[in-house]
């Protein structure tokens, strides 16, 4: 069963987690994943490495971990056969349990995860023909309760550490085959078809699923900096877009010490609307969200900012919406990029999609003004994984039923 009560939210407009340490593990051992090697050579120091031979297994291991994927000791073959039942018994490489892996028609794949104290939170794979995006959480629920989204209706349990924020890259990369093959220790027998990736590329990552990013930020920057090391899984940071409510104090520090790039769920262009739909706005403003936009480190014409507005039929879907947000856009110079998504329901959503034509009228408005605006297909609908849809099975099927589907498919892959 969890461990943790849920978080201690002083407000329902600008709620501030507090934070938590790592639940330990009962056998002692601590998990490296998430740490940066300069820990992992603390660590290593403290277990009784002098600090020259930290700082050497710590780059191993280092490499190891977030460039070969691997999950044993054993399997680092440039590391002493003697060392490794060394780090074994005082470390472990961790990665999030998966309680259930569902795919959709259209590709997508989504993952139903539960963390080592028991909460559940889910991360979804997005595959296209030029890339694979994968959309990672940042918190166990979301506080801000946006009236459109089915995460917004859970309570927040707690952050996500960085260990479990880049442990969904590394689950993904996992089951998408895509770690290089091949032994360190025999490089001259290493030939180039060894050292390749099986399967569809992992190529982007969207910090759009459940939580508010922002609201974590420290363990999302440290998740990030891992993710964008050219040591390590060496994304760059083009390919990764961090999306938030409008969490304003936050977003600066975010240019300057993530660099990534920035989506912007704007969803109304009006106070009354958008208060209804992101309650955020209460707080911060649409005109002081703009603002900060404006001023995001690194935005440019080459880098532009992505603003995502929901279809919501006689909501926010008129001309007049239209027109404004164009005025808005350019009343605040901003190289802006607007990503119109049709609704995705839910059961007991207050609010039904704008119709194909009425987003397409919507979309020829901005377009006309100089501003891109391309609807997005919805994926993974069938399977409860477009935007908005996220929110942990858990809550939907009980954990008898799990086991038995489970028992079910294990018996099905044995006849």
């Amino acid at each position: 069963m969890p461990d943790t009560d849920l978080m201690p939210i002083p407000g329902q407009i600008d709620p501030v987690p507090v934070a938590r340490d790592i639940t330990p593990r009962a056998d002692g051992r601590i998990d490296l994943i998430g740490l940066p090697r300069k820990r992992i050579a603390e660590l290593f120091a403290e277990a009784g490495l002098d600090a020259r031979q930290a700082k050497l297994r710590a780059k191993q291991v280092f490499h190891w971990l977030y460039h070969r994927g691997v999950t044993d000791f054993e399997a680092m073959t440039d590391i002493a056969k003697t060392m490794r039942p060394w780090l074994a018994e005082r470390f472990v490489i961790g990665r999030p349990d998966v309680v259930e892996a569902q795919h959709s028609t259209d590709g997508t794949r989504k993952w139903l995860l539960r963390t080592a104290d028991g909460h559940d939170f889910e991360m979804v794979f997005i595959p296209d023909a030029d890339r694979g995006t994968l959309c990672v959480s940042s918190q166990v629920g979301c506080t801000l309760n946006c009236r459109f989204c089915h995460t917004g209706t859970m309570r927040l349990v707690r952050n996500l550490t960085p260990g479990e924020i880049v442990g969904q890259v590394m689950l993904a990369r996992d089951a998408l085959g895509e770690w290089p093959k091949g032994r360190m220790d025999m490089p001259e027998e290493e030939t180039a078809a060894e050292y390749t990736a099986d399967g569809r590329l992992l190529t982007n990552i969207v910090m759009m699923g459940m939580g508010e990013p922002l609201y974590n930020f420290e363990n999302v920057r440290d998740a990030l900096q891992l993710v964008m090391d050219g040591d390590g899984l060496a994304l760059s940071k083009r390919r990764i877009t961090l999306s938030t409510s409008g969490v304003v104090p936050a977003m600066a520090k975010c240019g300057e010490e993530i660099g990534v790039n920035l989506a912007v769920s704007l969803h109304a262009v009006t106070k009354d609307i958008r208060d209804e739909i992101v309650p955020i706005n209460k707080k911060y403003g649409i005109e002081e969200l703009l603002q900060a936009c404006a001023d995001y480190p690194g935005a440019s014409n080459a880098r532009r900012i992505t603003f995502e507005y929901v279809m919501l039929k006689d909501k926010n879907d008129s001309d007049d919406d239209a027109r404004e947000l164009v005025r808005l856009l350019k009343a605040y110079k901003l190289p802006a990029k607007v990503n119109l998504i049709p609704f995705n329901p839910w059961p007991g959503a207050p609010y039904e999609c704008s119709t194909p034509e009425r987003i397409k009228a919507f979309s020829n408005i901005v377009f006309e003004a100089g501003i891109s605006a391309p609807v997005r297909t919805p994926r993974g609908r069938d399977i409860d994984a477009a935007c908005g849809q996220l929110r942990t099975a858990a809550e939907k099927k009980s954990r008898a039923q799990r086991d038995r589907e489970a028992a079910e498919a294990a018996a099905d892959a044995e006849a």
